[in-house]
């Protein structure tokens, strides 16, 4: 007697964000999407872009959604979405911000791999982003690159010298890829220790994104000027690129 093929496990009411569709066909989408517990998945959307699709009105990335799919092989496929409510989507200089961290998850997170904290500090940014009235942008964007980092087990030990485990002085201090924190040579942009020990007390409280927008909010303009090349040399590095699309976007749009 034939026996019968194992039935194919279905995740329902999933929390997820779009972060990317690509056309599949004429009617259908691959999704790239960040899931709570289960990590960023590719997903198959078949008939997406029909007119009367129910997936049509709900798709688009920046929005929290609750999914269903099912299916074992690298693509998975989905079977429902459901939008679930929030505050108006981000806008302007708040929508390409919005846009580039989805570009950041899906260069540094590997496929399937969860990271609760990281999914939950996520949807916070994102409605930081949306209050046209709140923190700064580049604020609330620093923050989350410090706060992804510490979640991959990129950010290294922000209260000392990474090579040599000393305390950090009276000298200027840089952030390298390749060597974490080390004192500043020949005229480089550091940063004084108060900066770094304010910012290492912050992130040490793993679930608090807000206490970490806290404390660059208080920095000197010139503090978060210097950290700000040093956190995208940072970046580039672990994703494997010279440049981000979006923030090559970002630049243009300044410039404009």
């Amino acid at each position: 007697m034939a026996t019968s093929k194992p039935r194919i496990p279905r995740i329902n009411d999933e929390p997820a964000w779009v972060l990317h569709a690509y056309d599949w066909s004429e009617s259908s989408l691959i999704l790239d999407v960040f899931t709570r517990h289960h990590g960023r998945m590719v997903m198959a959307a078949k008939g997406a872009k029909r007119p009367h699709s129910q997936f049509r009105p709900v798709l688009l990335p920046l929005q929290p959604l609750r999914v269903a799919f099912s299916g074992e092989a690298e693509v998975r496929n989905l079977k429902a979405a459901e939008w679930q409510g929030m505050q108006v989507m981000p806008a302007g200089e708040g929508l390409v911000a919005g846009l580039y961290l989805n570009e950041l998850l899906m260069r540094l997170l590997p496929r399937e791999d969860p990271h609760e904290a990281l999914f939950d500090g996520y949807a916070q940014t994102i409605q930081a982003l949306s209050q046209p009235a709140g923190l700064a942008t580049a604020v609330v964007l620093r923050g989350f690159e410090l706060k992804m980092l510490q979640a991959l087990g990129h950010l290294p030990e922000l209260d000392r010298i990474t090579l040599t485990q000393q305390a950090l002085g009276a000298s200027l201090v840089c952030w390298s890829a390749e060597a974490g924190l080390r004192t500043a040579q020949n005229g480089e942009r550091g940063l004084p220790a108060a900066a770094w020990q304010g910012l290492n007390e912050a992130i040490r409280d793993a679930q608090s994104w807000t206490r970490v927008w806290a404390e660059l909010s208080t920095w000197e303009p010139e503090w978060r000027a210097a950290l700000q090349p040093q956190l995208r040399q940072v970046l580039n590095y672990h994703c494997g690129v010279q440049q981000l699309h979006t923030r090559q976007l970002m630049m243009d749009l300044q410039q404009l």
